[in-house]
């Protein structure tokens, strides 16, 4: 593996990843192909960061019925378990069986291993083996409480909240970078005063689920605890960067949380065929770099990251999250490094897609920062300010200066 510069401390990793996770399929056709958690975990391989001292494997389990109902309702849970078994058969009313989520044999146990694998990360944090945790195989924001949406039957990273609150945090922050605003994950905590969920996205005026907007602020017992940032369509890297900036370092400040649960969809870059956003793989290296950072200042260093979206399967999936595995290792990765010929070969060779030579883009990830003062003419700013008007007075925050 490609390092330079200084040494970085080792700080102890969990990575959660067995190839039992490849049996949540949808079916030959369907966005949501497994093969992107196959080739993340040969190119993590390949790279050398499964085997960095540092960094320990975690296995994936079963979630039980009552691990799910922590954030689902148990009917719910009944429903999927039925559809499971019976996989011609449909709920519509419960978003199974649809084209978004189409039944297939073993549904449930196979959606319940991903809440496996996140709670795994939880518990790695909670009880010391780990300060970093990271299930790329979750992330799957748009289950609801009581209904199946957007590729997404049970929310793995809502579980890993609930843990951590079943143990006695008090206050625990979900950031999620994914093109489509978490949705299902917002809804689950939106009166829960000790649940901050950041969501930074695309607009719900162009992309799924259609929300997301500023005014979604939380419910009546946690106002200021649901904060979402609906950014235009076509936005780039320096404008997302400046709107992550903007928002994120300063509330993590204010509600100065126990623990950081985060999720990585990288399907904000600009050959995801799913989103409209034009992101580079540089920003979303950058995204999990500032996780861990809010998580060092503010959580003595307790990060669980998820991944989520992502349908760019073999030339942007890996790469972004192999670089988001290698941050939370602490390990010096540039994004000069080069793709391993082996892998790039194994990619071809199997399934007939070029890759990219190195791990990044080539892109500048220079931003304009919020000090530098607000432009009512730009869209990105009006989409910012919107958020801090909305967000920051609840939190004791002066929305132009803060």
């Amino acid at each position: 593996m490609t390092s330079t510069g200084l040494s970085l401390p080792a700080v102890p990793t969990r990575i959660v990843w067995n190839a039992s996770l490849l049996a949540y399929n949808f079916g030959p056709g369907h966005p949501m192909n497994p093969l992107r958690l196959d080739l993340t975990a040969r190119l993590a391989k390949e790279l050398g960061i499964f085997d960095l001292p540092q960094v320990s494997l975690g296995e994936p389990f079963v979630a039980a019925d009552t691990q799910l109902a922590t954030v689902h309702e148990p009917g719910y849970i009944a429903a999927v378990r039925e559809i499971s078994r019976n996989p011609d058969r449909s709920n519509e009313a419960l978003g199974l069986g649809t084209e978004d989520d189409p039944a297939f044999e073993g549904m449930h146990e196979a959606s319940a291993r991903l809440v496996g694998g996140s709670l795994a990360a939880a518990e790695a944090v909670l009880s010391g083996e780990a300060l970093h945790a990271v299930n790329f195989s979750g992330g799957m924001h748009h289950a609801a409480a009581g209904k199946a949406s957007g590729f997404c039957i049970y929310n793995d990273a809502a579980a890993a909240v609930a843990r951590f609150l079943e143990a006695g945090y008090s206050r625990v922050l979900y950031i999620d970078v994914d093109a489509h605003h978490g949705d299902g994950t917002q809804s689950i905590f939106w009166n829960d005063p000790r649940v901050m969920t950041i969501s930074l996205h695309e607009t719900g005026l162009t992309l799924f689920p259609g929300t997301g907007f500023a005014n979604e602020a939380g419910g009546p017992d946690a106002a200021g605890t649901a904060v979402n940032v609906a950014l235009p369509a076509r936005t780039t890297d320096a404008g997302w960067l400046r709107a992550f900036h903007a928002i994120v370092p300063q509330l993590t400040g204010a509600f100065a949380p126990e623990v950081i649960i985060s999720q990585h969809g990288c399907d904000g870059h600009r050959d995801d065929p799913l989103s409209n956003l034009r992101l580079s793989v540089e920003t979303q290296r950058q995204a999990a770099l500032s996780i861990s950072g809010l998580a060092d200042q503010f959580c003595g260093g307790r990060w669980v990251a998820t991944g989520g979206g992502g349908y760019n399967v073999a030339s942007v999936v890996p790469r972004s999250w192999s670089l988001l595995l290698a941050v939370a290792a602490n390990t010096r990765m540039p994004v000069t490094t080069p793709v391993p010929r082996s892998w790039r070969d194994y990619v071809r060779e199997r399934h007939g897609i070029e890759t990219p030579p190195v791990l990044g883009d080539g892109d500048d990830v220079w931003w304009r920062s919020w000090e530098v003062g607000y432009d009512p003419n730009d869209e990105i700013d009006r989409t910012v300010m919107a958020t801090r008007k909305e967000i920051f007075p609840l939190h004791g925050l002066d929305p132009w200066f803060d």
